[in-house]
């Protein structure tokens, strides 16, 4: 065997018996035991000017370097089952078990602190012998250089003089900046003795648009050439701090951009529009209202004769009168209640038909009565007794774990996700195992249990609350008690139902959460994107685009006691609802802002009940009423091919992401070519069979156009229309389908906008 030892210590053996591989390894440790620290190597973790002799430490300059560079990530080491036998926390959420994987797991042999170089850390990260991961840092860097140094000082865990970080900014926080522009970040950490450290090379950084704005790993932000607003997060030892980018249309200010406010949501729409140098598009028409309302509020088209009477109006405050009449119709109730079971699961393969069918019930007359929304919230919470009695107990239900009853209390009702906090800390957010434990264990107490006498018919099925469950942290194992989101947990967990205090605490008029959530929530369904976009993913590194206009929904909210309908008026009596979607030069390119109207694809059931309505002929749903309305249907697994390929929801989860709301090719084929859909065109009890009977061409032409668009043709319509219909004299009826075939597959008919 021939032994060689270079001059940063590294053995290299000729022969591979263990016993001179020990003996090599050993005679390493002995040259390199008298080597000196390299005197250039320091800790950037500490105020280099306060600390005389620096040592680096894991939890402050190691971990963070493995968050750096991906190696606790989910595809490596940090997956469930680790890599190549070694394992790390995800995203380093626990640095204990970490530190101890490297320094004692695997016999040590992961680091060599007599002979550093000899690490085999540090020589799969150098690439010097194989490593799925490929080559991590370089021998010649300054990350080389750290780790090497905490291996040779002993790889200690927590160096006790170095005291708790306190607060992490980036400098600067927030910028307005150009098109293709570039902005070196600086992320420093305060330390609770005082001192400040750099640490912009240890932090890791995420976009939440990269289409506004992206950064490297180095912090270093470039924005790309679309107007809007970008959040950078810095993350370092388990805290976060954001950089916001803006990004304004480029050019001369815009002048006379100041349009009539309506309400005082104009107002703050405005002033944001002005900081983006933007104009908002001009008043939608009374047509184009009229059909973006009747979509918005109640769910369905309006008839022709209902938009003929709304269109021949000239009366003052016409548009506020026709809201509180879509208010009042059953459709509003219908279209509501669906969006409402699709957030609290009504799910039938979960809860079983009739459960889920008293549930949905429960929610539709909840709808109906204009029930506020946080006491709507409670009862949902705080059910309790036969299940037949309280329907609503049938959301505790719809999850079976109580952990899972916590996430989805805390997206539904706050905009929060925390799912991912079970097993590790957000990647994104400041939520911990033990705040994830904490809201779970509000709900440990829920049990069901059948009760009833001696027949299966007269059993029921009971919620209960009983006992006093400890919830323990699953690394720890410290018990944790109910604690909500944001706050301390307390010493000993609440008496009685702790579902008692949470429901308070979450529906209190100051929770920081509840109205914002709500006010994001209605604000998305009627502008098709959120101040927070995704609507249920409410962070510190995913601000609101308007954070004013924000705040001041929610104020509405509170003000009129949670009052749905209440904010609907407020939302479609401003002038930002009521704009146009066609844009001017300056809102082209943005879709961020809301100075137009956005065309949204109409949901998947809202769809097929308006292609049932332009052709007068109903959907038959199985195991339904004759003349149900697709938005009524209750069951989410209800078979049928064209609300699965528009996107329905089945109701697995709580996030708004499973109804698919984008278009493909497919929809086009299928409103084009499908059966079903030609079926109802040559129907012959339909309202194609009665436009055909009609002698009056103009009418007919107008009544149709009424029917599926909401407005009257121009005359470029109707003369391209009459010349169809008189070329095709003996096939009137033929020529009468085509011209609503082609209007069912018009962007106009299938979008909302």
């Amino acid at each position: 065997m021939i032994l060689t030892i270079s001059k940063r210590g590294r053995v290299r053996l000729s022969h591979r018996c263990g016993i001179l591989v020990c003996l090599s390894v050993l005679a390493a440790r002995i040259l390199a035991a008298d080597a000196a620290v390299p005197a250039s190597v320091q800790s950037p973790g500490l105020d280099l000017n306060e600390a005389a002799d620096p040592r680096p430490d894991f939890v402050h300059d190691v971990a963070p370097l493995l968050s750096r560079f991906g190696c606790n990530g989910s595809a490596c080491h940090g997956k469930a089952e680790g890599m190549n036998g070694f394992k790390l926390s995800v995203f380093g959420n626990d640095p204990l078990a970490d530190h101890d994987a490297i320094t004692r797991q695997s016999r040590s042999r992961r680091i060599t602190p007599a002979a550093p170089d000899a690490s085999l850390m540090l020589r799969k990260a150098a690439g010097d012998v194989p490593h799925a991961g490929g080559v991590r840092m370089k021998p010649d860097s300054r990350e080389y250089s750290v780790l090497r140094a905490w291996i040779a000082s002993g790889a200690t865990y927590a160096a006790k003089d170095r005291s708790e970080i306190t607060r992490l900014h980036v400098e600067p926080e927030q910028k307005v900046m150009g098109f293709e522009q570039t902005q070196p970040l600086r992320v420093m950490a305060e330390h609770a003795d005082g001192t400040k450290a750099d640490v912009t090379w240890l932090a890791t950084f995420h976009s939440n648009n990269p289409v506004i704005a992206e950064v490297d790993e180095s912090g270093g932000v470039k924005t790309g050439s679309s107007i809007g607003q970008a959040a950078v997060m810095a993350r370092y030892a388990g805290n976060i701090a954001i950089f916001q980018a803006t990004l304004p249309r480029p050019g001369p200010q815009v002048a006379g951009a100041e349009e009539k406010s309506f309400n005082a949501i104009d107002d703050l729409v405005q002033a944001n529009l002005r900081r983006m140098n933007l104009r908002a598009s001009g008043l939608a028409d009374d047509a184009e209202f009229l059909r973006r309302v009747y979509l918005d509020v109640a769910g369905r088209l309006p008839s022709a004769d209902e938009a003929r009477e709304f269109l021949g109006s000239t009366s003052d405050g016409k548009r506020e009168r026709l809201v509180e009449t879509l208010l009042d119709l059953p459709e509003y109730a219908d279209f509501w209640a669906q969006k409402w079971s699709d957030l609290l699961r009504v799910d039938r393969l979960a809860l079983g038909a009739p459960n889920a069918f008293a549930y949905y019930s429960w929610i539709h007359e909840a709808v109906a009565q204009n029930r506020p929304l946080d006491i709507f919230a409670r009862d949902l919470l705080l059910a309790e007794g036969p299940l037949t009695e309280q329907p609503a107990g049938y959301f505790l239900k719809a999850s079976k774990k109580s952990g899972e009853l916590a996430a989805t209390v805390s997206q539904v009702f706050l905009g929060i996700r925390i799912t991912c906090a079970e097993c590790h800390q957000h990647p994104y957010d400041r939520w911990t195992q033990g705040d994830y434990h904490g809201m779970r264990a509000f709900f440990e107490q829920v049990k069901y249990k059948k009760l009833g006498g001696t027949t299966a018919e007269d059993v029921v099925e009971a919620l209960v609350v009983e006992g006093s469950p400890e919830v323990k942290h699953p690394r720890t194992k410290q018990v944790i008690h109910a604690h909500a989101l944001g706050t301390a947990m307390p010493e000993k967990a609440p008496e009685g139902d702790r579902r008692v205090a949470l429901a308070a605490w979450l529906t209190a008029s100051d929770n920081p959460w509840f109205a914002r959530n709500l006010a994001n929530r209605f604000w998305a369904h009627f502008f098709g994107r959120g101040l927070v976009e995704p609507v249920d993913d409410v962070r510190a590194t995913n601000p609101p685009s308007n954070p004013e206009l924000l705040d001041a929904l929610a104020r509405k909210f509170v003000e009129s006691r949670f009052d749905a309908k209440e904010m609907i008026r407020f939302i479609t009596a401003s002038r930002a609802y009521q704009v146009a979607s066609k844009p001017n030069q300056t809102n082209e390119a943005d879709a961020q802002n809301f100075s137009r109207a956005l065309f949204r694809r109409m949901p998947a059931e809202t769809l097929l009940d308006a292609v049932c309505g332009v052709t007068g002929v109903s959907e038959k749903f199985t195991g339904v009423p004759e003349g149900t309305r697709a938005v009524q249907l209750w069951d989410s697994q209800q078979q049928h091919y064209f609300l699965k390929l528009f996107g329905r929801p089945q109701r697995i989860t709580p996030c708004e992401c499973e109804r698919a709301t984008g278009a493909s090719i497919a929809q086009a084929m299928h409103l084009m070519n499908a059966p079903g859909i030609q079926a109802k065109l040559t129907h012959r009890g339909g309202s194609i069979e009665r436009w055909a009977a009609m002698q009056d061409d103009a009418r007919m032409i107008e009544d149709v156009y009424l029917t599926c668009l909401a407005r009257i043709p121009d005359s470029a319509e109707k003369n391209t229309a009459r010349e169809y219909l008189t070329s095709h004299p003996t096939k009137r009826r033929q020529a009468v389908e085509d011209l609503v075939w082609s209007l069912l597959n018009s962007l106009e008919f299938v979008f909302n906008h």
